[in-house]
């Protein structure tokens, strides 16, 4: 019983770090990544279909990503898409290549796009507090049940608490990359 409370706990915890890794990843920095349009859907015959399921997505260099659409009737809703965004991108077609290039950051961008990260990250540590309070509520259920001793439910709350603090520490670490990341030139 402990055993699953403790077990449910970290994959809700882990789920939601991974949640923390995709919205930082969304957050654009001066770099270019593929993984910057994976959100994008294009309409491809009445239906919204993911960028990277209609075309290969590489990177040219470190500022410009290349989007080369399977179907060359595509590329002009491929563009559009990419156009319509929020990421601010202006992409141009050049022959059966897309290339998107990924403007310089102000100071000022970055440090709005600081401010989004430490946001993300403060909803991410939110989350796993609660994991842990519906941890600790399951735990004193179990206990008021008397199906655990106090002593099991003691050690069970102090290993829920030290989950919680790895998790934590696991939050700040991303977030202090992505900063980083920001902060580069």
């Amino acid at each position: 019983m402990i055993a699953d409370v403790k077990k449910g706990a970290e994959q809700k915890m882990q789920k939601s770090l991974e949640t923390l890794r995709n919205n930082l990843g969304k957050i654009r920095t001066g770099r270019a990544h593929t993984g910057l349009l994976d959100h994008i859907k294009v309409d491809y015959y009445g239906t919204l279909t993911a960028i990277n399921q209609l075309a290969n997505i590489t990177l040219i260099d470190a500022r410009t990503i290349g989007v080369a659409p399977w179907e060359k009737k595509l590329a002009s809703a491929i563009e559009k898409a990419i156009r319509e965004s929020d990421l601010g991108l202006n992409p141009s077609s050049t022959g059966d290549t897309i290339r998107v290039p990924m403007p310089a950051l102000t100071e000022q961008r970055r440090k709005d796009l600081i401010k989004v990260v430490k946001g993300e990250g403060e909803d991410a540590r939110v989350a796993v507090r609660n994991v842990r309070r519906d941890a600790n509520t399951q735990l004193k259920d179990l206990l008021k049940d008397k199906k655990v001793s106090e002593d099991e439910e003691r050690r069970a709350q102090d290993e829920v608490q030290k989950l919680t603090d790895r998790f934590v520490a696991e939050i700040d670490k991303l977030l202090s990359a992505k900063e980083a990341e920001l902060l580069s030139i």
